[in-house]
């Protein structure tokens, strides 16, 4: 099974969807066409068009679907159909499937949970879990998108929004045909017997089979922008002069590699604080945050002059390596904000077969785009083609599939309900606010009711008689 994950923080903006698909294009030049497609959008859109929802983000998520369509084009192998998007505020998962394997997908769950102010999806996370037929059997896998907590000292809370991830994103399925569905596979999950609770604790409708991100027998793939800076403090102007630069060697102090050492992400994985089990293919690309408003300028200028006459251009691959200089925003440290982890296959699948691997093919980041101050980042892999099969009880202690580190939240239908009641005032009230057209309709009922209370009033008048 070959899979594509790509992460990108599309900075409130309508993302150019020919140059995206250029960009990924040249980026997978080498690594196999994908089977899965699955994006993890942070920003997708303002605030206000995030929390509505609905038909105000049509126009930004048909940008990245006109990008896959571009992509299947350049690639010139495989089309690829929409499979589902879901968002919670401003963060997105977006899933496609090759045409002729969309009915080897046999049911989804999917889950979303806020993070942000009042545990709205200002930041949050949304996953998506599916079965995958192969032969007689179900091949399982679950994909989140998150955006975590931002700012260089807020590494806790980070650590914390990963916390409430855990506890809080639970997937059900997206439909009634695939409740039986899922319900019988999960009862065949070891851990759960046929009278307890999936959920313990959980008032909901025991018919809907609900479970957390983690799962026996599912792979599971962590996207997104986290966060995770490579300091806890704002740089000074001292620190400003030592940000890395093209050409350097990796011995030098300043190479970026070096900040590598000091990646918060690396630190709270070894310290098992956040993303418990999940790992990370090795980085060899520079930071992919933050990049100055001159840098989105230069890429804008090369953006304005590429050529459009062929759908692959190894002039647009990634050159920044080459670049003479890489202009970083001042008060912040370049970090690789944007990653993507995954869970290795579980010992007991290993011991079945020992070729069992996940194998990856390319982990790297895509050239920025004048539209985000983040570069986007893209894993192309190869997952085993076959079910994780229940584990031995010999085996089953100690491993994060069957030991999630946290307990799923009881009450976390009713706080996504609270929080997403939030969203909708706090959106509205940015849409009359902050938007043009909100501020158009705000003033056409504001004209609209001065007028019928001048007309009431004027009803009210007593006649006059001559």
């Amino acid at each position: 099974m070959q899979n594509l994950i790509v992460t990108y923080n599309c900075g409130r903006d309508l993302v150019e969807p020919e140059l995206f698909a250029l960009y990924l294009a040249n980026t997978l030049q080498g690594c196999p066409n994908p089977d899965f497609l699955v994006f993890s959008l942070q920003e997708i859109s303002p605030i206000a068009y995030a929390f509505l929802g609905g038909s105000f983000l049509v126009p930004y998520l048909d940008r990245i679907r006109c990008a896959v369509d571009s992509l299947a084009k350049a690639r010139g192998e495989a089309t690829y159909i929409s499979l589902i998007t879901r968002n919670v505020g401003m963060t997105v998962l977006m899933a496609f499937v090759r045409q002729d394997l969309l009915g080897n997908v046999r049911w989804m769950e999917t889950g979303g949970v806020g993070v942000g102010v009042q545990e709205m999806g200002n930041k949050g996370a949304v996953g998506l879990r599916l079965g995958y037929a192969v032969g007689d059997e179900t091949m399982e896998m679950t994909f989140v998108a998150a955006h975590l907590a931002p700012m260089e000292w807020a590494l806790e809370r980070r650590n914390e929004d990963w916390k409430n991830i855990v506890q809080r994103l639970v997937l059900t399925p997206v439909d009634k045909k695939a409740i039986q569905v899922v319900a019988t596979a999960r009862r065949s999950q070891v851990r759960n017997s046929e009278d307890e609770p999936l959920l313990p604790g959980s008032t909901d409708n025991a018919s809907t089979p609900t479970s957390g991100i983690y799962s026996p027998i599912s792979h599971l793939f962590f996207a997104g922008d986290l966060n995770y800076r490579t300091s806890s403090s704002r740089p000074t102007p001292a620190d400003f002069s030592q940000f890395p630069q093209p050409g350097l060697d990796k011995a030098n102090s300043s190479h970026y590699l070096q900040l590598l050492k000091s990646d918060q992400l690396a630190v709270e994985l070894k310290a098992q604080n956040t993303a418990h089990g999940l790992t990370e293919a090795a980085i060899d690309f520079p930071p992919t945050y933050k990049y100055s408003d001159a840098a989105r300028e230069v890429a804008a200028t090369k953006e304005q002059t590429r050529p459009t006459s062929t759908p692959m251009d190894n002039s647009l691959s990634d050159t920044t390596e080459q670049d003479e200089t890489w202009l970083w925003a001042k008060h912040r440290w370049p970090s690789w904000c944007d990653r993507i982890l995954y869970l290795d296959v579980p010992s007991w699948m290993k011991s079945h077969d020992p070729s069992a691997s996940i194998h990856i093919h390319k982990y790297t980041a895509l050239p920025l785009m004048s539209t985000s101050d983040h570069r986007p980042v893209m894993l192309s892999m190869s997952v085993p083609l076959r079910p994780i099969p229940p584990p031995n009880d010999e085996v089953a202690d100690g491993d994060w599939r069957l030991n999630p580190p946290y307990p799923i939240d009881p009450q976390w239908r009713q706080r996504r309900r609270i929080a997403r009641s939030k969203e909708i005032v706090v959106g509205l009230s940015a849409y009359l606010a902050l938007t043009w057209e909100g501020r158009g309709l705000l003033i056409a009922m504001l004209v609209g009711g001065l007028g019928g209370w001048a007309v009431i009033v004027s009803m009210l008048q007593p006649a006059v008689r001559l």
